[in-house]
């Protein structure tokens, strides 16, 4: 088949499918809608375990991610319903025919008045196709939208994380090029926000136009603007289509706000959450977290009444434990630091690195169990925190306490840590977990 878009051929081809494109539109959407409500459970699920890792640059991507679903399977669902609107349509056409406002026999003030709004069946037919195509291809088109800014953001973060915080780097180079970067960013996004929003008033002036060139060609490879550019300036021909541009990004912010919206039946016990002491939450008690997004907050103990002589303590592990320990024990800061995105499909390690190894995480432990102190009321309790994993697979730190000469009823866990604050040394609550007593 010959696909020269000059060839007469291949745009009658083209104006063919154009006409047949509903029933791929409607075959795609129902693909569509069904894998991503399939796909979202999942997506929100690793969103927790990157938010309850700490794993800012994943759990970003994650609601990137998401985001995207819920504006395509909002948009496809109303796309569904439109065009199911617009077959039936069709059918009522094929028995009814045109809409004969004489038959209907109103007075001439209504029959004028509706003469007017409706003008005929065929233009309402009409007018329903063409916000199903446009609808369809916007759901898209918005996407691409959400990954372009979604990219500007990451990359601003991205600089100010991975060059101006970057103490490994020189640093009037480091901030030089920083800011420099930061700026040129920033400048650029508002400069293309500007254009979008008064669609293309920088490309029509001559001169602004020589200035926002270089921001325009730069921040099109940026936000991979190049991969949809036909869309968006196809969208801007037409005053139906770019009516219908500007209307949907509005209507999400309305629904956003809409939905926000919720009855609050308390004054009180909504905001005990935020209380650990008051508050049962079941992200405290291993035998609680049982659905696949519920993960462990800070600490957990197994359950909330407890029957063992033993109270079993997981402590979880975050990226912040470990800056902490770095400032007690600065020895134990590795010259070169691992943590982050790696590879390993290269890894080797020595026999002596290993045994070194060995002896630093020992080392790491000590200043744990140094750092941490575990409470039940007012009495502090013995501990040897070991590295573990709990039963959701997440990452942490897991020590047994002897609780049987402990008294029936009621009784709170507190888990205190210390904290270095520049030449001050604080001890502070990290959790209180609220549990029942009762021997067997």
């Amino acid at each position: 088949m010959n696909n020269d878009y000059k060839d007469s051929k291949f745009k009658k081809l083209l104006d063919k499918l154009q006409q047949e494109s509903w029933q791929l539109e409607l075959l795609i959407s129902g693909f569509a809608i069904f894998g991503l409500i399939t796909a979202i459970p999942f997506v929100r699920t690793e969103m927790n375990v990157a938010e309850n890792d700490k794993q800012i640059y994943a759990f970003a991507l994650l609601l990137i991610a998401f985001i995207a679903c819920c504006i395509l399977i909002f948009n496809l669902l109303i796309h569904v319903i439109l065009r199911g609107l617009w077959i039936g349509a069709l059918g009522l056409r094929y028995v009814s025919g045109e809409i004969d406002f004489e038959k209907l026999n109103y007075s001439p003030k209504f029959t004028k008045h509706l003469e007017k709004k409706i003008v005929s069946f065929d233009k309402y037919v009409a007018t329903l196709e063409n916000y199903c195509s446009v609808l369809f291809a916007a759901s898209f088109l918005l996407i691409f939208y959400v990954i372009s800014i979604s990219i500007i953001i990451l990359s601003i973060v991205g600089i100010a994380t991975l060059i101006l915080a970057n103490d490994s780097l020189p640093e009037l180079p480091r901030i030089f090029i920083g800011v420099f970067l930061l700026f040129f960013i920033l400048i650029g996004a508002f400069l293309v926000f500007i254009d979008f929003l008064t669609q293309g008033f920088l490309k029509k002036n001559k001169w602004l136009s020589k200035i926002y060139f270089p921001f325009y060609w730069v921040f099109s490879y940026l936000t991979l603007t190049f991969l949809y550019r036909p869309l968006v300036y196809n969208f801007l021909d037409n005053k139906f289509t770019k009516r219908l541009s500007f209307f949907l990004v509005p209507s999400y912010i309305i629904i956003s706000i809409l939905i926000s919206f919720k009855n609050n039946k308390t004054n009180y016990l909504e905001s005990a959450r935020y209380v650990s002491s008051t508050y049962i939450d079941k992200r405290n008690y291993e035998d609680l977290l049982v659905n696949g997004d519920d993960f462990a907050r800070v600490a957990t103990i197994q359950s909330k009444v407890i029957t063992d002589p033993y109270l079993k303590v997981f402590k979880v592990f975050t990226e912040n434990v470990e800056n902490q320990i770095y400032n007690y024990h600065p020895s134990l800061s590795p010259k070169n630091d691992t943590r982050g995105f790696k590879s390993d499909v290269i890894k080797y390690d020595s026999t002596e690195s290993l045994v070194k190894r060995d002896s630093l995480i020992k080392k790491y432990l000590e200043i744990l169990n140094k750092t941490h102190q575990i409470y039940i009321d007012s009495i502090q309790f013995d501990k040897d925190f070991l590295i573990a994993k709990n039963n959701k697979n997440q990452f942490g730190f897991e020590t047994y306490i002897n609780i049987k000469n402990l008294s029936e009823g009621k009784h709170i866990l507190t888990l205190k840590r210390f904290r270095k604050r520049k030449k001050d040394t604080i001890l502070g609550t990290d959790i209180r977990i609220p549990f029942w007593y009762f021997k067997n």
